[in-house]
């Protein structure tokens, strides 16, 4: 199949389709005309790649996912690893979000909002108050 129908087929646009090709991630066949050929297994890995970036996965480790996502003889212990070290990056990532949501929070509700020049929310990005 084409690019086009290969793209339908995977959810993922030629555009991102053509770069995982530069980088090394999928590989097309191709046809006697010189065009790309997809197989359903292209399309199965295409799916495999778009469902690993969703979960916030880097190239590099969609790289590592696929070459397991390949090997029959991979141990899922292999895998279980890769997923778990992204759940901690998340919920690192989580928790120092909810920090900054806290603290600008804060800040939100000590600013009166009216027509006077003083504001607690710029005194702390300024580094001025109780927020340095």
């Amino acid at each position: 199949m084409n690019i086009g129908t290969a793209s339908k087929k995977s959810g993922l646009p030629p555009k991102t389709i053509r770069y995982y090709e530069d980088i090394g991630l999928l590989a097309a066949d191709r046809a006697d005309n010189g065009y790309r050929d997809y197989s359903m297994a292209d399309v199965h890995r295409m799916r495999f790649l778009r469902r690993s970036r969703n979960l916030g996965f880097s190239v590099e480790e969609c790289r590592q996912l696929l070459s397991l996502y390949n090997d029959n003889n991979r141990e899922s212990a292999e895998v279980k690893a890769v997923a778990e070290a992204k759940l901690v990056e998340i919920e690192r990532k989580l928790a120092e979000l909810a920090g900054l949501r806290d603290t600008l929070r804060h800040l939100v509700n000590c600013c009166h909002g009216d027509h006077r020049p003083e504001c607690p929310i710029i005194d702390g990005l300024a580094g001025e108050g109780e927020f340095q």
